[in-house]
């Protein structure tokens, strides 16, 4: 859950790198929250209100993440774009996402993963 609320706390920050950890755990939350506001949604019959409001909350956090973590493979940030292309673009960016990180410092700073110890 920390994982989840660090990515929060750093709400748009589209500098620096995010470990694989980061992103995943952050993803993975993300969808459980996701899936739980879409039943209540269900649940309430006002679908999709708090789901939409939901993930309006999470967009920018979710770029802010997904450009740390493209900028931990040594990419820019600008390649999130890729995604727009019909079916290749999204595994493009998946297998991105799925990459280890550069272990040593690049331009976008030093190497979250050397920097934490626990």
């Amino acid at each position: 859950m920390n994982w989840y609320l660090d990515v929060l706390k750093k709400y748009a920050v589209f500098s620096g790198r995010a470990r694989r950890k980061e992103y995943w755990m952050f993803t993975l939350f993300n969808a459980i929250a996701a899936v739980i506001l879409l039943g209540i949604d269900f649940a309430l019959s006002t679908l999709p209100l708090f789901t939409a409001i939901y993930a309006l909350g999470v967009l920018v956090p979710s770029l802010a993440v997904m450009v740390r973590r493209l900028h931990d493979t040594g990419r820019s940030g600008w390649w999130y774009f890729i995604s727009f292309v019909p079916i290749v673009g999204g595994v493009i960016l998946f297998v991105f996402t799925v990459l280890e990180g550069e272990a040593h410092d690049n331009a976008y700073g030093p190497s979250p993963k050397a920097a934490q110890t626990y």
